[in-house]
């Protein structure tokens, strides 16, 4: 029978969180625990993520540390529970399995690392999946849908035998369920990926599901391959502007404030977000504005981006000028400089290097030898496949 339980009590004393390193609402401590029975061997060095941090012990055993304090022991298959613990520290065995998975940015790190069979609950149905293995999965029936993050299926995990639910940290709008969860013995892992202030940083989580999962070298590959992606390009500005946005259903633009990860793509890649008085607090990633006035600051872009997550994928410059006429006097309109995400870009957390990559390759001029994977250019009146 599978470890993964939590061993906690609701609130610790002060005491036992100086004893332990582990506190709630702390930073990630700098040194490792020191844990009855275990020999530490070594943390594992990070480019870009400063959410957590992974701690590793001799025969297997690590230690995740999360930004809010979160403390995760995972005791490898067969392996016994150290004594002495303190109540906080919440254990699980690896590799992981039979997880309700509510942070459905993580999808893409199971797939990438092949393990997508771990996930066996979802917290988003088969029509919401734009990553092909979770929705085949679901049509097919391994994998089932658990209710969302807020109002999962108690009875359903509890038949089905889950063994670990990995939650977003919206999770802490709902305590109830992460208290109840824990009350039926699933313990609750939380994700903060979306935390990174560098882009990198998020698709650096796929070394917390490595070592979750066992594929620890796997993962350490894969982050290169896409940290490579970025080396490779100049960080010598190409001096072009470019607008991401949609049109909401009311009629609004919705962009991004200067602080956003997508506008840090933008420039990694060596273009310029044309606005540069959003702000950039962590309130909130995204800036709603009339047309009137995302016209007076955005016509000049050198390039437009529409995001299609939100409103889907437009096909033609004819459709995008639909949602608004304003759109047909932009200058990236006029000059066929207009791109449109696909739909799969947000839940692709791996891929974010090839992301910078393909607006590199628009800014440069690069397309023919560079097909963007996560974009494609609007046409006049044709059909995007």
């Amino acid at each position: 029978m599978k470890i993964s339980r939590k061993m906690t009590a609701a609130v610790l004393s002060a005491f036992m969180m100086i004893l332990t390193g582990c506190s709630e609402r702390e930073t990630i401590p700098e040194k490792h625990l020191e844990i009855d029975g275990l020999e530490f061997s070594e943390r594992v060095e990070l480019s870009y993520a400063e959410t957590f941090a992974i701690d590793r012990y001799e025969d297997g055993y690590s230690v995740i540390h999360t930004m809010n304090g979160e403390c995760y022991l995972f005791v490898p298959e067969g392996g016994k529970i150290p004594d002495g613990l303190s109540e906080n520290i919440i254990v699980i065995e690896k590799p992981a399995d039979n997880i309700y998975l509510a942070a459905t940015s993580a999808m893409g790190l199971f797939a990438e690392l092949e393990q997508g069979d771990a996930v066996r609950f979802s917290g988003t149905k088969a029509d919401d999946w734009y990553i092909d293995y979770a929705r085949e999965a679901m049509e097919k029936g391994d994998m089932l849908y658990a209710g969302k993050y807020r109002e999962p299926d108690y009875e359903m995990l509890l038949e089905n035998g889950c063994e670990l639910s990995v939650q977003s940290s919206m999770i802490g709008h709902s305590p109830e369920v992460k208290d109840k969860l824990n009350e039926i013995d699933i313990p609750v892992f939380i994700d903060y990926s979306s935390y990174e202030s560098h882009p990198l940083g998020r698709s650096e989580w796929i070394k917390v599901y490595g070592e979750m999962t066992g594929t620890e070298i796997l993962a350490d590959e894969l982050f290169s391959a896409q940290s490579d992606k970025l080396s490779g390009i100049s960080e010598k500005s190409t001096g072009k502007t470019a607008a991401f946005f949609y049109i909401s259903t009311s009629g609004q633009a919705v962009t991004r404030k200067n602080g956003d990860y997508v506008t840090k793509m933008l420039e990694l890649a060596g273009g310029e977000n044309i606005f540069n008085n959003l702000g950039d607090d962590k309130a909130t990633s995204s800036v709603t504005m009339e047309m009137e006035q995302f016209y007076t600051q955005a016509k000049d872009a050198d390039y437009i981006i529409y995001n299609s997550t939100i409103g889907g994928e437009t096909a033609t410059i004819e459709q995008l000028i639909a949602k608004n006429e304003l759109l047909k006097d932009f200058r990236a309109v006029q000059n066929g400089n207009v791109w449109c995400t696909k739909e799969n870009l947000f839940q692709e957390t791996m891929k974010l290097g090839t992301v910078i990559s393909d607006f590199n390759s628009i800014f440069t001029g690069n397309t023919e030898n560079e097909p963007p994977v996560f974009l494609f250019r609007l046409e006049d009146g044709e059909t995007v496949d």
